[in-house]
């Protein structure tokens, strides 16, 4: 049973779109978590940091991971480790901080997360292909309304 599954009719019709909104990303995300298994023997949080470090080419400090990713340093570190010892990401010296260093994506690891970013964004087409690009343009604008108003609201309490 999905989540949108718990919700009754007597539920707000705001209750129940949320927990479709909520069925509908699980669902895409299982389908590329498994993707990312079966073409190329990784995980998701492999992928994100890959993925983060590919819009930096000079590479990132480890604390700037772990902020973007919204994971703690243990899983960045962990993460990191693993690449390394695959040759798919660099530590790099930070000039002037012996105490720091950068981590970069070699060349080998570019061209992985090039091939593995195709075919994501391929999977990511494929889970809208029942809509049409009038009705994707449409969704795209609501959820900006509804993303804007959760903003708007969180400034507000601040």
């Amino acid at each position: 049973m999905d989540l949108e599954a718990r919700a009754h009719s007597e539920h707000p019709d705001e209750l129940r779109l949320w927990l479709r909104l909520l069925t509908c990303t699980q669902l895409i995300e299982k389908q590329v978590r498994n993707g990312l298994r079966e073409q190329f023997n990784t995980t998701l949080p492999r992928f994100d940091l890959m993925s983060q470090l590919e819009r930096e080419p000079d590479g990132m400090k480890m604390n700037e991971l772990s902020r973007r990713m919204m994971v703690t340093g243990g899983n960045v570190t962990g993460i990191t480790d693993q690449l390394v010892s695959e040759g798919l990401v660099e530590r790099v010296d930070v000039e002037g901080d012996r105490r720091a260093w950068r981590v970069r994506l070699t060349a080998r690891g570019r061209r992985l997360f090039n091939d593995m970013a195709q075919q994501h964004e391929a999977w990511i087409v494929d889970a809208f292909a029942g809509l049409n690009a009038k009705e994707i343009a449409q969704l795209h604008k609501l959820l900006g309304k509804v993303k804007q108003h959760s903003h708007q609201q969180q400034a507000e309490t601040v």
